[in-house]
Parts: C-alpha cells; structure tokens; sequence
C-alpha cells in the first residue's frame, strides 16, 4: 500500500516568504472571490495534552488579510501576538509549535488549523490564555463544532491560493512528503507501523468542507502506552490520557469505545498535514502525497515550498473558477 518515493528535489531550507512572495500573481484582477472571518466570538475550554494545563481559547472575528493569528493573553505588553507563517514554526516534535520574534510561544496547533483550513476561515484571532492549545477529545471535532457557533462571514477581499505549478518534495530516511499540481486540494497519506493493529494504512480523500467532516475531523491523535513515562520524563504527554488519545497497549486499543473507524490513525495523519499545510497563510491547491508524514516532515515540505518559489504561484479564486468555465 505504499507510494512509490520520487527522489531529486531539493531538501527544506530555512528562508522565509515575503509580502512579494504572495502578491506576486501574473494575473490578479481585484475581482472579488471572498475572504472570510467568524460572524461572531465563540470559545471553548480543555487542556494541553502535553502541559496538561487548563487553558480557554477564544476566537474571534479579525479583518481582512489578518490571516490567524494566536494572542496569548496570559502574556503582558505587546508581545503576546503569535501570528501564523511559515518561518513562525520553531518546533514540530509531536506537535507544531509556534512563536514570535519574542520568544512567546503557541503549542499544538495543528488541530484547529485543519478546522479553520477545512472551513475555510481566512482570517480570525485566537486568544489564548496558556502556551497550548486544548486537545479536547483528541481530535478536530469540538474545532468544528465552535467555527459553526461562530459562523463564518464573507469579507470585502479577494482569496488568494497557493498553487502548486512543479512538484516539491523533501524525505527523511524512508518517509517522505511532497506536493505536486492538481486541480483540487488532495491529500494521499500513507503510513506504516510494526504492529498488526494499525499495520500499512492509506487515505485518498480530495478534500472539501464536507470531506474534511465525514472523514477526517473526529479521527484522534493516537499513541503506545509504552512511551508513556518516556514523554513525561521530557516534559510532555502530561494531560495525556483515554479521553483525549487513542492509546495502544499490546496491539490493542485500550479506550473503551474503541475506534472510530478502522483505519483512525491514517486519517489523523492526513488531518495533521493538512492543519501544519495551512501555516503558509493560504490554501493550496495541490496534491499532498506522503508516505509516514509527521509534523516535522510536513514542515520540512513547507520550507520547502519557501525555497522553491519558481514551484508555485499565487492566484484568486475568482481566476481559478474563471479559467475552470473556459475549460
């Protein structure tokens, strides 16, 4: 079930993009296909699966072109900003982490950006008033169910993408990511674990506000009990437990409900990809193929895209559906 690996593109770097970088379409016109924000503030509250702290996050409506950006309450005096980009990610060991110039940080915010990517939120502010984000249940879910409280908002800006116009690739050993030109956002996952529960697994999905619900939101992290005193020695792992991760314990999931689908683990992997997609600012169009992606290897893809401008450019959707009529 594995994917063939293509080898011969250059590895991740460590360059960042510029407003030009964005801005740089051949082709803008200024007709609007809109950007979006939230209709209206909603919040929820947990705890950091790996702090194990309490912590509400509240999001809120921001203007256009704001794109998401995180604001850590707890943090006094202007630099408690966090907005999310490429060069922003300082840490992808078991989750994505960002910070700002400053040093403040934002932990584990891959599963609310795949909400918000999925949805199609452009621009919104999440305040937070701890270093993490809450897990919930281990999933995307209660990420979903507050952006529909909330609702989402057509704005007065047109949606710019990021389109994939030459493969891009980066691997690490045996795993590997890359994106490569498509017609629709596609995500092709693939993993491989030595145990007989989880095994080889694939996913194929092109993804859509409806696909993203169906199949991937409520999928949870997931992990092996034996690398529980491990991860907490480190300092992680400490609001881990049944009610926010799928736990395997001699080839056997030990949660009570059991899974929710079969194949649970390969589709948490494709929603990690496609929240730690989402720092480049923009949806892309493109499909992402991977074979044991995690959130370090997604990032090396990112900076990879950063190195390798000549790879994709930036277009509105307004041009996207004009050319997609004249097709």
């Amino acid at each position: 079930m594995g994917i063939p690996v293509m080898r011969g593109f250059a590895q991740a770097g460590a360059s960042g993009v510029t407003k030009k970088h964005y801005m740089r379409s051949k082709h803008h016109t200024g007709t609007n296909m809109p950007q979006t924000t939230l209709a209206s503030v909603t919040e929820v509250q947990g705890i950091g699966v790996h702090t194990g702290a309490e912590v509400i996050l509240r999001l809120k409506p921001a203007e256009v072109n704001t794109g998401i950006v995180f604001v850590r309450t707890d943090v006094l005096g202007p630099d408690n900003h966090v907005p999310v980009k490429p060069t922003a990610v300082t840490s992808a060991t078991l989750s994505t982490i960002i910070s700002n110039a400053a040093g403040v940080s934002v932990a584990t915010i891959e599963h609310v950006m795949a909400a918000l990517s999925a949805l199609g939120v452009d621009n919104a502010i999440l305040e937070l008033d701890g270093p993490e984000v809450p897990i919930m249940d281990g999933s995307a879910r209660d990420f979903v169910a507050i952006i529909d409280k909330a609702g989402v908002q057509r704005q007065q800006a047109t949606r710019h993408v990021l389109r994939i116009l030459h493969p891009i690739e980066v691997d690490e050993g045996d795993k590997w990511a890359r994106l490569e030109p498509a017609q629709t956002f596609t995500v092709d996952c693939a993993i491989d674990f030595d145990t007989p529960l989880i095994s080889r697994q694939r996913i194929v999905l092109a993804m859509s506000d409806r696909a993203f619900r169906q199949e991937l939101a409520v999928a949870r992290t997931f992990g092996f009990a034996k690398d529980v005193e491990a991860l907490r020695a480190q300092g992680l792992a400490r609001g881990g437990s049944l009610d926010n991760c799928i736990v395997i314990e001699n080839d056997q999931v030990k949660n009570p409900g059991g899974l929710r689908y079969a194949d649970e683990f390969v589709r948490h992997k494709a929603l990690d990809a496609i929240g730690d997609l989402y720092v480049l600012g923009m949806p892309v169009l493109g499909r992402f193929e991977a074979y044991k992606p995690g959130h370090a290897l997604n990032n090396s893809l990112v900076r990879a895209v950063l190195q390798q401008p000549q790879c994709w450019d930036v277009v509105s959707e307004h041009e996207l559906a004009a050319a997609r009529t004249q097709a």
